[in-house]
């Protein structure tokens, strides 16, 4: 593997310490910090030393800072958690062991709070109830969360905020609705009506408890839920009143020391070469790679609506440069797989996996548009969708569940680390093993550029080559950005083993390691250690023994975010926002099971024998996220669609710039938050993907100011092309043509019957855009135009222009099997259109040809 840099030399430093007996003077102050966790104490200090690479043994030179010890900091309510939780610990115990229903049953009818709750109840509506449903509600009750099934509570809290008009128009309403038109009289409210929408509701509760205790079994289910998200609750009280307090897994709670150190990474910028040599390896593996997709989330940042029908969207669905982000996704793969072809003559379609949630029907919303767009080319059966269950919300004052009306929970999806426990429980493994699979590529659909040029095939590349077990792509962290850090992990084992791995500290995560999420400066902790981006390289072996483990390891990075409010409706319409959160998995958390361990400690190079590894990039090529809606009048383009945006036309402009195109720079965001991008350009990702092929389509002539380019074919020739005004090339067939197989889906045959264009010495003027039209949408490409040429490609069509000047407003549709070439003439230019020679008719009458040359790709025009 090739020599790595190391970019920092900061590390922090957790130590145990034993249990003490005394408390914090109240107004004690320190420069360290010490927490308990089962019944654990660790106290935390950073300190400055020299990086991993150059560590001494002696630790005469660290300077440690000694500090009263703390037991416990006091909670923000009544509510007594260390008593609540060993509480539920012990029924879970009880519970454990038990895999017959009735011993079970047996089991919490015994508890207090179920006695109690069953004794008193008044309703019989739980009559209808299998066992084992009985046995959910049940275990809800023994949590605590009773509530969740009385009326009473909300109905009092849902009057104190009627007002009388609201009261009578109410009261107005019902009448109304129980009128009896033919005879003029008020019936009676139908209880029977009314029991019905309650047993409705207590079956979709049913239904989500089941998935719930199914999902988190490996904790406990339901009880161990709570317990967790207690404990999590207790350490973030511990944080809220300075102390630092991290929730350690279980197999890092046996370590003794502790440290994470900035990560050594391969910089795919510095070492070029093996860049390049690592993305073929990338394309050459194709055969062995899946995909994964983590579409669960509910991405309320992002606050999509349907304009016609009011309904809210998942992220997926997002009209992103003219298609939805899933598009954008599916169409960088292909253009992998395009990649692959024109280099191996061989048909490669890769299975993709995607997991979604029922969150503002996400999974009927991706899978509705899978079938509209027909599987994409691929096929159904290369398609895995699976749906993560919806968790609990739950009060940051006491873990209590937020309710929305009776029988209705507050929930929203687990995180995106559920991935690796639902890919097992749901087949995905053995998805991917059908189509013999080795490893996958992870990225999430907010992130537009991160198949960029050559990052993950890089990363792909030298995870296969290398039987790495995960990898993470990685770049420059931005300052206030809500994303993580990756670092590198040592921890001395109880056994006396030392054991290495990169891994992930979550921003949510900061302040339990005494990291400020401020402002970046140049000698804050943050700059010390890359952003975690979550695109990702994994073993699907290896991670499948970790989704199958049983066990809190295949729910990794646990945490309870309660820094944003929940916001919710209840069942009346009124609005609530709480402070809160719901127990989350991390999916990149899952390299704390992926540690080397060493029987000594490891002074220099231990990175390049880790099964994890890092690659790193200049930021715009691995990261920029379409995440949250950009507000009204605010100057921030970070993490929005505009901004996103913004960085996809940087790239265009390091891309073409190479390439002998004249064109203008681009400034830094606040320059363009009020008049939108200098200019637009759209590069189908076929194109390359990598940059070294695309740069050999492109040479030549320039783009001015107020221009737009949109190239949507792969075999494409721009030479000495001078674009003043918008330029617009579509091809029905980018890649090739869709064929009907044996069980009668349609399928992208690469190569075959593409269209193409080729634009030697032309100059193309026309005024474009209308910049100043209050209707554009830029990141959206939903523009105004006052003229364009436009070149349109059905089927195999070829489109040729040569030595012309294209003045104002075109449109040049070339039929299916037609070859249509415009060159200058008296009167400005003229078009030949002819028929396309019947053996040129699948392959064309020109194509670029690829040959890999050491550990680059050159290519060839062969024209027939």
């Amino acid at each position: 593997m090739a020599s790595t840099s190391s970019l920092h030399n900061t590390h922090l430093l957790f130590i145990p310490q034993p249990k003490p007996s005394s408390f914090f003077p109240k107004n004690t102050h320190t420069s360290t910090y010490s927490y308990t966790y089962n019944n654990n104490i660790f106290a935390s200090s950073f300190i400055t030393k020299p990086s991993l690479t150059s560590l001494s043994s002696s630790s005469s030179h660290i300077s440690r800072v000694s500090t009263a010890p703390v037991e416990h900091a006091p909670s923000p309510s009544d509510f007594n958690f260390h008593k609540e939780i060993a509480q539920l610990k012990t029924l879970r115990s009880c519970l454990s062991n038990l895999t017959n229903l009735n011993e079970k049953v047996k089991v919490i009818d015994r508890d207090d709070r179920v006695k109690s709750f069953f004794r008193t109840l008044s309703t019989t509506v739980f009559g209808v109830l299998e066992e084992a449903e009985l046995y959910l509600i049940k275990c809800v009750v023994a949590a605590g969360q009773e509530h969740l099934l009385k009326s009473d509570e909300f109905e009092f809290e849902f009057e104190s905020k009627r007002s009388s008009l609201k009261t009578a128009l109410y009261g107005l309403a019902e009448m109304i609705e129980n009128w009896d038109t033919n005879k003029g009289i008020v019936k009676s409210v139908d209880v029977e009506r009314i029991d019905d929408e309650e047993i409705k509701a207590l079956r979709l509760l049913v239904k989500n408890l089941g998935e719930v205790e199914q999902f988190y079994d490996c904790i406990g289910g339901i009880i161990g839920y709570q317990i967790m998200v207690l404990e999590l609750l207790v350490q973030s009280t511990y944080v809220e009143q300075g102390l630092s307090f991290t929730h350690m897994k279980s197999n890092l709670m046996e370590s003794q020391v502790i440290e994470i150190h900035p990560p050594n990474v391969l910089d795919l910028c510095e070492d070029t070469e093996y860049a390049f040599q690592a993305a073929l390896w990338g394309i050459e593996g194709l055969p062995d790679l899946g995909e994964i997709y983590p579409l669960g989330g509910s991405a309320d940042r992002l606050g999509l609506v349907d304009p016609v029908t009011g309904e809210c969207l998942p992220a997926a669905m997002l009209p992103y440069c003219g298609r939805t982000l899933l598009e954008g996704l599916i169409r960088d793969l292909q253009a992998r797989e395009f990649l692959y072809f024109k280099l191996y003559a061989k048909q490669c379609v890769s299975p993709v996996a995607i997991m979604t949630s029922s969150a503002k029907n996400n999974h009927k919303h991706i899978t509705s548009l899978c079938e509209k767009m027909r599987w994409f080319g691929r096929g159904r059966s290369r398609f895995k969708l699976f749906e993560q269950p919806l968790v609990p919300a739950v009060s940051a004052e006491d873990g209590q569940w937020l309710v929305a009306g009776k029988f209705f929970p507050v929930c929203r999806p687990g995180g995106h680390g559920a991935i690796w426990k639902l890919a097992h429980d749901k087949g995905v493994f053995q998805h991917f093993r059908d189509y013999g699979r080795k490893g996958a590529t992870v990225r999430q659909v907010s992130n537009v550029v991160a198949a960029t040029d050559l990052t993950i095939l890089a990363l792909a590349g030298i995870g296969l080559r290398h039987n790495k077990k995960l990898g993470f792509a990685s770049c420059e962290r931005n300052s206030g950005a809500t994303e993580g850090i990756n670092v590198l992990l040592e921890k001395k084992n109880r056994d006396g083993m030392w054991a290495y791995g990169f891994s992930c500290i979550e921003y949510t995560e900061f302040d339990k390691f005494g990291i400020s999420n401020g402002p970046l400066s140049k000698h804050s902790l943050q700059a010390e250690f890359p952003a975690n981006t979550n695109i990702l390289y994994v073993d699907l072996h290896s991670a499948e023994l970790i989704g199958s483990s049983n066990n809190e390891t295949s729910l990794p990075g646990m945490v309870l975010n309660v820094k944003k409010p929940i916001t919710y409706m209840d069942q009346c319409g009124i609005h609530h926002r709480v402070s809160g959160g719901r127990l989350e998995c991390t999916m990149q958390n899952i390299a704390d099971s992926f540690v080397n361990t060493y029987p000594s400690r490891c002074y220099k190079g231990v990175e390049d024998l880790l099964d994890t590894f890092i690659v790193y990039n200049d930021r715009r090529k691995v990261t920029s996220s379409a995440k949250k809606k950009r507000k009204h009048a605010d100057k921030s383009l970070h993490q929005t669609p505009d901004g996103s945006l913004l960085d996809i036309i940087r790239n265009s402009y390091d891309l073409l710039s190479r390439c002998d195109i004249k064109i203008p720079e681009i400034g830094g965001n606040d320059k363009y938050a009020d008049s939108g991008p200098p200019y637009l350009i759209f590069l189908h990702p076929a194109l390359g993907p990598l940059w070294e092929v695309t740069r050999q389509k492109f040479s030549g002539g320039s783009i001015t100011k107020g221009s737009e380019l949109q190239i949507e074919v792969a075999e494409f020739l721009w030479k000495d092309v001078q674009l003043d005004g918008s330029l617009i090339v579509i091809a029905e067939n980018v890649m090739g043509s869709t064929i009907i197989d044996q069980d009668g889906e349609s399928i992208l045959q690469y190569g075959h019957r593409c269209g193409r264009c080729k634009l030697e010495n032309v100059k193309i003027v026309n005024d474009g855009i209308d910049w100043n039209s209050s209707d554009n949408i830029y990141w959206k490409h939903e523009v105004q135009r006052f003229e364009v040429v436009k070149v349109i490609l059905h089927g195999n069509a070829e489109f040729e222009a040569v030595d012309v000047i294209l003045q104002g407003n075109h449109t040049f549709d070339v039929p299916s099997g037609y070859s249509m070439k415009v060159s200058s003439a008296n009167s400005g230019f003229a078009v030949h259109l002819k028929p396309i020679k019947k053996d040129f008719m699948d392959s064309g009458s020109w194509y670029w040809k690829y040959h890999i040359k050491g550990s680059h790709v050159q290519l060839e025009m062969v024209e027939r």
